[in-house]
């Protein structure tokens, strides 16, 4: 039976089938928290890159019914009234629902095109179809928290036909890196189970076990683009309404992607095979990655956002000279604490005399869980290098404006200069 105010019915929805009732419960309560929701309010390049792609896209909104997935405290919805929007359904679970009603009372103007529907998508129903979803759902590795999930659920439920998205694409980019001082840090932190004597008990035995533990740990936080060592690559979702068997489109280059046009199932299990060219010797400690999300960036030596940037640290280095060739696959598997088990495998083949026979010299792999990183954004953002280390290859942070034809083959990342002190691009 339907509520009175558009939300919920008393059945069993999707996501209670797939989530955890404890995760579920913890996540909107801090989501119905104000001090979280500034966080994300005090995100200048978050919350200003969504305010231009809605006013400088007012054409798409002007008259138009807008959905507003997820609204929080209702700030997209009220973009969506500047834009001039016919109406704009805020749906909310949370109970920062009832702190949107309460900023909506107090911006008049803009607040009688708003209207708040306290539920999850799943399950509230709308009195009429969107012509446009606005929404913020990726979290750490865009990924995370599955809300990407309820975003493409609200596309099959309440978007028309050829309706838009914003966004329409997202992009997840990776590419192997080299830290001495992170992976040291790490594994320091195992050094406690090594006392034998703490207050006559010998904690050794379990060692092994605290070590494995602190590199399941993916790591968030913001990184020196030069730490990077090979080209990245990129993984595409498409958010869009087409529906049909993933399509694999393979680019002949260094840097390989490909595309599917996304169904809500695609996201439970998202297998990327890895492929690098080693710009340096060096030792490689692991897969860095950052999101792009139309006119939004994450990337490393752009202006750092609430989401930073990821990096999964194997706890065996792979030893790589210039010109070798890395391969492996990130694997994230859907669990129903609304996050991702992270299976990483990286490989350096063969080099020199006998390298065409595609042996592999050195593999390693970690199991990470994308629901309890190791935030580190206390430490120091830039690292020294050693003296008799050269720099590493680096990725040019760029604001990509994704559109249909972006999903082409990618231009490739030019070769950095050979000066320490060069910026950045």
């Amino acid at each position: 039976t339907l509520l009175t105010d558009g939300a919920v019915t008393a059945c069993k929805s999707k996501f209670d089938d797939k989530i955890e009732p404890s995760s579920a419960k913890m996540y909107f309560h801090y989501y119905g928290q104000l001090l979280h929701q500034q966080n994300m309010l005090q995100d200048y390049v978050r919350t200003g890159t969504y305010y231009a792609a809605v006013i400088e896209n007012r054409a798409d909104f002007f008259g138009r019914v807008v959905v507003d997935v997820g609204a929080g405290s209702g700030i997209l919805s009220f973009f969506a009234a500047q834009a001039g929007a016919k109406h704009v359904y805020a749906v909310e679970a949370s109970e920062m629902a009832e702190y949107a009603r309460k900023l909506i009372a107090g911006n008049p103007s803009l607040g009688e095109k708003i209207t708040v529907i306290k539920g999850k998508v799943e399950e509230v129903e709308l009195p009429e179809k969107a012509d446009i979803l606005i929404s913020e759902p990726m979290g750490t590795l865009l990924v995370n928290e599955r809300m990407l999930e309820s975003y493409v659920i609200a596309r099959d439920r309440f978007l028309v036909p050829n309706g838009k998205m914003f966004p329409t694409v997202g992009r997840i980019h990776m590419a192997p890196f080299s830290d001495e001082y992170l992976f040291v840090e790490i594994a320091n932190k195992a050094l406690f189970w090594q006392q034998q004597g703490y207050y006559g008990v010998d904690l050794t035995p379990l060692h092994a076990s605290a070590f494995g533990g602190y590199f399941s740990q993916p790591v968030v936080d913001a990184f020196d683009p030069r730490l990077l060592v090979a080209p990245a690559i990129s993984h595409v979702l498409d958010f869009t309404e087409i529906k049909q068997p993933p399509v694999y489109a393979f680019y002949k280059v260094i840097a390989i992607g490909f595309v599917f046009h996304l169904r809500e199932e695609d996201l439970y299990e998202i297998d990327i095979p890895l492929k690098f060219i080693a710009s340096v010797g060096t030792r490689v400690h692991g897969l860095a990655c950052c999101t792009v999300q139309r006119w939004l960036t994450t990337a490393p030596g752009a202006p750092t956002t609430h989401w930073y940037q990821l990096r999964c640290v194997l706890s065996q280095p792979l030893y790589v000279v210039a010109g070798q060739e890395i391969t492996g696959q990130l694997r994230m598997v859907a669990h129903n604490a609304q996050s991702y088990t992270v299976y990483l495998t990286l490989s350096a083949k063969m080099w020199g005399p006998g390298a065409e026979q595609g042996g592999i010299l050195q593999t390693s792999s970690c199991k990470l869980d994308l629901k309890e990183p190791y935030y580190r954004m206390s430490q120091p953002q830039t690292y020294a290098m050693a003296q008799d280390q050269q720099p590493h290859q680096p990725i040019h942070a760029q604001d990509i404006h994704i559109q249909a034809d972006d999903l082409k083959e990618p231009e490739l990342i030019q070769p950095p200069p050979r000066n320490l002190d060069a910026q950045v691009q």
